[in-house]
């Protein structure tokens, strides 16, 4: 009798990545069951699904957004950081680079507004609120202060893109209403600029007042707020309350605007188009009050 030696069973197929398939993988998607290598796979509430079960669930699942119509963001409100840190670096800028070369790029005079001067640089009525006076620490300093407590309300709410759209629009506002309220050239005065972010600021004292009053809020401390701002522009020289007031109003359109738009498949376009329209309104006014 011989005795032969049995032949060796067939092994069982390894499994593999089926994104990459020259990678054995014995973890399978708590979903699909298919195997995910460690670059695929993605930690769920109980063990882990693949990378294409991750998107197909962000996919079909709603997006939650804020009344307002923004998308709800958890942890630090970027843009209000980005602004800050923007902020923060135009101003060491301004004392790095001798002979005054950023303020004299950037800073708005109304003359820069109007094309018969032959220096017609519109831009100027928004990147000026990216500039602070290099004379006084204390001006940024309380511009930010104030951005950072506004911010962490108002991002949250109206989402980050509306946030920004609602700062950038306050900003130009406040140079259109420096530009309304003041002669385009006052004869035997220098191009004075302004600069600073408090026409922006005083934008998001207007839209948290109206955002607050279209919630039920209370806002009798807002009221003073804008009030004492208001009347400290009157009092300290060399302030331009023109631009406070023209932030303020731009700010509380823009909001009634985000506010008061339905609700519904359609309220992002509105929304875009109705701040558009605040923007068109801006420039209107402005060429008016410079074609007179």
């Amino acid at each position: 009798m011989s005795y032969g030696i049995p032949a060796a069973e067939p092994s069982a197929q390894v499994p593999v990545c089926p994104r990459h398939p020259d990678r054995p993988s014995y973890v399978r998607c708590q979903r699909c069951g298919r195997p995910a290598c460690p670059d695929c796979q993605r930690a769920a509430a109980v063990g882990f699904q693949c990378v294409d079960c991750v998107n197909e669930t962000a996919r079909t699942t709603p997006e939650v957004r804020t009344v307002y119509g923004g998308a709800v963001a958890t942890g630090k409100p970027r843009v209000t950081f980005g602004i800050i840190a923007v902020c923060a670096v135009v101003y060491a800028l301004q004392w790095l680079i001798p002979g005054q070369v950023v303020y004299e790029q950037f800073a708005y005079n109304n003359v820069f507004a109007t094309p018969q001067y032959g220096v017609f640089e519109p831009w100027r009525m928004l990147t000026a609120a990216f500039l602070h006076s290099p004379d006084s620490l204390l001006h940024i300093i309380l511009n930010m202060y104030t951005l950072w407590i506004f911010g962490q309300a108002l991002e949250p709410l109206l989402g980050r893109a509306r946030f920004l759209a609602l700062y950038l629009i306050s900003a130009v506002g406040g140079s259109v209403g420096y530009l309304l309220l003041n002669p385009v050239l006052v004869p035997g005065q220098g191009l004075v600029g302004v600069v600073g972010a408090s026409g922006a600021i005083f934008g998001l004292f207007g839209a948290m007042l109206l955002v607050q009053r279209h919630r039920g809020g209370e806002t009798r401390q807002l009221w003073v707020l804008i009030a004492i701002n208001g009347v400290i522009g009157f009092l300290i020289p060399q302030i331009a309350w023109q631009a406070h007031l023209g932030g303020l109003i731009t700010g509380g359109l823009c909001a009634a605007v985000l506010a008061y738009v339905p609700r519904g498949p359609r309220q992002r376009l509105l929304q875009a188009a109705g701040l558009a329209g605040v923007l068109l309104l801006l420039i209107a006014v402005s060429w008016l009050k410079i074609s007179l």
